[in-house]
């Protein structure tokens, strides 16, 4: 039988405590981005930052989300249709790694303007659950947020450092698409129609970070040679830093442990 445990606005409280006044400071914060040259990295001398975020000691069991103030949202996770909806607070993969961590470099980078990609990064709202939980863009980048339910959302970016705002979105309208021009690492998305709804964005001035998934590893290609400070964010465990070196045409690692 399924826990009988109720999840209406967890893990608003705690996360929001966590990450109060303590967002990292943008790279490239000492000059106006208009001011600084254009970014151009010699991929014969770039280099790789991979890694693995483990997960130390017994994995914690997720409650249940109690969607029962909607039936619709409800009837989406109901079997045989689909499995009950958990917290995605705290994912420890079955290698005993963890899911949804951000890793990005912090300091060691040129001052320059990094071009973002034109693809947009794709948030979407499907089974009333925000997809992905922790999702990776750029400054200037598209964000193209969906919603692929039969019910109306309320998309609330709850942003500190860029502007905050917040749109209903009814079903399976028209994609919307924002921009944030300011780093920010990381804040909060929410639903004020459905007060378990929750994502994470993470907006990097620079293309060097990745968020972990179900094997637990990152990968950062194209760095240029230096020394760099890299920087791995949970929404529940915080922040972990540790130095790394590029050197030309190579491959660097460094993981990071939680738990324990």
């Amino acid at each position: 039988m399924w826990e009988n445990l109720t999840l209406r606005y967890l893990p608003a409280l705690s996360a929001a405590l966590l990450f109060a006044g303590c967002g990292s400071a943008p790279q490239n914060a000492s000059k106006p981005e208009s001011a600084l040259p254009l970014a151009n990295v010699d991929p014969a001398t770039a280099g790789t930052i991979t890694g693995t975020v483990f997960f130390d000691g017994a994995a914690p069991v997720m409650p249940l989300v109690d969607m029962s103030s909607n039936p619709n949202c409800e009837r989406e996770h109901r079997p045989p249709k689909g499995t009950p909806a958990r917290a995605e607070t705290v994912v420890v993969n079955p290698n005993g790694t963890l899911k949804y961590v951000f890793v990005w470099i912090t300091k060691g980078l040129p001052e320059a303007r990094w071009t973002p990609p034109s693809k947009p990064a794709v948030l979407d709202q499907t089974g009333c659950m925000y997809e992905p939980h922790v999702l990776g863009l750029m400054t200037g980048q598209p964000l193209e947020i969906l919603n692929d339910d039969s019910v109306n959302h309320d998309v609330h970016a709850e942003a500190k450092v860029n502007a905050a705002w917040n749109e209903s979105q009814p079903p399976r309208a028209e994609h919307k698409v924002k921009t944030f021009d300011k780093a920010e690492v990381m804040f909060p998305v929410t639903c004020n129609v459905h007060p378990w709804m929750r994502a994470w964005l993470g907006v990097s001035p620079h293309p060097f970070f990745a968020v972990t998934g179900n094997d637990g590893k990152f990968t950062l290609s194209g760095v240029p040679p230096g020394n760099y400070t890299l920087e791995a964010v949970h929404e529940q465990y915080g922040k972990k830093q540790a130095a790394v070196t590029v050197l030309p045409h190579a491959g660097a690692t460094m993981d990071f442990r939680y738990g324990g």
